[in-house]
């Protein structure tokens, strides 16, 4: 399939089409100056990758929208982030928000046919603007999708001094992992080492008589045969309703306590917290005991 064709006021004059045409159905406008014709629908990445035509060589995508292209759980902005290295003047468009950054080569990264600041710099970045638990599922987003890992992350962090948000880089990034599978599970995950309760593991192999590996809990405590499971809209789904029922059972047949967990107990640490306390310390958990 043929790329959409990009006009300017200026091309588009010089092939017969009017500025009315221009405005009229078959266009959209990317930029003040921009415009695309319309044969199919473009999704996101490829409205950037027209937008970048006119950005200078430098630019990159960053922050928010960088964290959408790598896919973290992020939606992408109305306005596209890009940084810039630093300039006298520095170029604005209403469309952009334009970042100055004096960034090292590997911070920025080819992906998908554009230019975006690498996975630790795009957890340094977005770390300023968004709360811990969220910076753990957007880390732990990056890990799972190989754009982050633990050398890379503290490489960039060891040379982030006196850059906004790093204080609360540097004390999420001993969090994260690339096991977690979801967003709701690394908000669990946060909210309990961040409380008083021991630290969750993450994909807790449960075992049948015979030592056979037959499931795994989101999250859970081995030790006291606790497990924490979220449900999100897919396990709506009848065979996966069917596969639940399954490892549910064999969940309990294996003497484990199961924690449901769902979208409604996302907004807040507490539901999580409590629900949890009062499991351990019904299979024998203590304060104190770690």
């Amino acid at each position: 399939m043929a790329p959409p064709q990009l006009f300017t006021t200026a091309t588009a004059r010089s092939v017969g089409l009017s500025r009315g045409q221009l405005r009229g159905p078959g266009f959209l406008r990317l930029a003040h100056d921009l415009v695309v014709r319309l044969d199919d629908a473009i999704d996101t990445t490829e409205r950037l990758r027209l937008l970048a035509t006119v950005l200078p060589v430098d630019a990159a995508f960053s922050h928010a929208t960088a964290a959408s292209l790598l896919g973290a759980p992020v939606d992408a902005p109305p306005r596209a982030h890009v940084v810039l290295t630093p300039r006298r003047v520095l170029p604005q468009r209403g469309e952009l928000v334009v970042h100055e950054r004096q960034l090292a080569t590997a911070d920025i990264v080819g992906h998908r046919g554009l230019q975006v600041t690498s996975g630790p710099q795009t957890f340094l970045d977005v770390s300023s603007t968004v709360p811990p638990e969220e910076l753990v599922a957007i880390g732990d987003a990056l890990m799972r999708g190989g754009h982050l890992d633990c050398e890379r992350l503290a490489e960039r962090l060891g040379r982030a001094d006196r850059v906004r948000g790093v204080v609360r880089a540097r004390a999420c990034a001993p969090l994260l992992s690339p096991l977690a599978q979801s967003r709701p599970e690394s908000l669990l995950r946060y909210w309990l080492t961040a409380s008083d309760l021991p630290v969750p593991e993450l994909q807790v192999p449960v075992t049948d008589r015979r030592g056979r590996i037959v499931a795994h809990g989101d999250l859970g405590y081995s030790r006291w045969n606790v497990l924490l499971e979220y449900e999100g809209r897919q396990h709506a789904d009848p065979e996966q309703f069917d596969r639940d029922v399954d490892r549910y059972s064999l969940m309990a047949a294996g003497g484990w306590l199961v924690l449901r967990f769902a979208r409604r107990h996302l907004g807040g640490p507490s539901p999580v917290v409590d629900r949890t306390l009062a499991a351990l310390i019904s299979r024998g958990w203590r304060p104190g005991q770690g």
